[in-house]
């Protein structure tokens, strides 16, 4: 029995997962980026929005680690706070477009008269880059953090509806799903124990690819000035108060600039491992 459970699937990926130096990077990465986050308040040694005018585009030293920016705000203090919104913002998106995702996905691939206008539909929102259609939806809800969470949600809902869609497909058409049908289960015990169930694996691991797409779109939402007001510690609002004082004090744009690389790394990295966890095709023998 332990022989047969170190050499199942599951166990096959776990060893490459842990013994992927790149995935175990990206692990403590993400890991530290959230409790940075998490405990902003202990970790931080200034109030994000402290200002103090003397201490003005200092560069980095003892006690301003990331150095000042323009009012004398401490980077560092205000890079760990921007941390919390945008890992807040990313998890709004991706509840989101999970939901909306995979509601479109089910009906559009499980009942065919649905299928064409729903595919349509994602057909031509993917049409459209994704920071434009962010934008568009932004412009017309108006500019605040929670609709910049709502227009990210319905943007990157239709990756996740696509795979979901297609998965659908294939599992109504198998004997199981068939046998169901034929027993009278409902349609909705079918769905959700059935086939929703069997596609767990890419939902989450699509998830957590949306996750970091999500991050790296509110920073550019923010850097525009559509997202989270000026005032609000974001990644995106730092670079954009910072391109001011590029020359001068690069530090204002190079600090944010990094931790927007870092935390989407960790997330791409994260995600790779993720799908050779939960893939069973990736599973060979070492």
């Amino acid at each position: 029995m332990t022989l047969l459970a170190f050499s199942s699937p599951f166990a096959k990926g776990l060893r490459r997962f842990v013994g992927n130096r790149a995935i175990l990077i990206g692990v403590v990465i993400l890991t530290l980026v959230v409790v940075l986050a998490a405990f902003a308040p202990l970790v931080a040694p200034y109030a994000p929005n402290k200002l103090s005018i003397v201490s003005r585009l200092q560069p980095p030293s003892s006690s301003h680690l990331f150095g000042t920016d323009e009012f004398g705000r401490d980077i560092f203090s205000r890079a760990i706070y921007a941390g919390r919104v945008s890992l807040g913002v990313s998890l709004g998106v991706v509840a989101i477009a999970t939901v909306l995702g995979v509601f479109l996905g089910l009906i559009a691939g499980y009942f065919r008269p649905l299928d064409a206008p729903i595919s349509r539909l994602l057909d031509a929102m993917m049409s459209f880059p994704d920071i434009l259609l962010a934008i568009a939806l932004v412009a017309a809800l108006g500019p605040s953090l929670v609709n910049v969470v709502l227009a990210l949600g319905i943007t990157y809902a239709p990756r996740l509806a696509r795979i979901v869609r297609g998965s659908t497909l294939v599992l109504r058409e198998l004997p199981y799903i068939e046998a169901a049908v034929a027993l009278g289960l409902p349609t909705w015990q079918i769905l959700l124990r059935h086939v929703l169930l069997n596609l767990a694996s890419p939902i989450l691991v699509q998830a957590t690819f949306i996750f970091a797409a999500a991050m790296l779109a509110e920073a550019s939402l923010s850097f525009l000035g559509v997202g989270a007001s000026s005032d609000m510690p974001t990644w995106g609002t730092m670079l954009a108060s910072g391109r001011e004082y590029m020359n001068k004090a690069p530090w204002l744009m190079l600090f944010p600039g990094l931790a927007i690389v870092f935390a989407v790394l960790s997330l791409q990295l994260v995600g790779d491992g993720l799908r050779d966890l939960v893939d069973p095709r990736l599973a060979k023998e070492a």
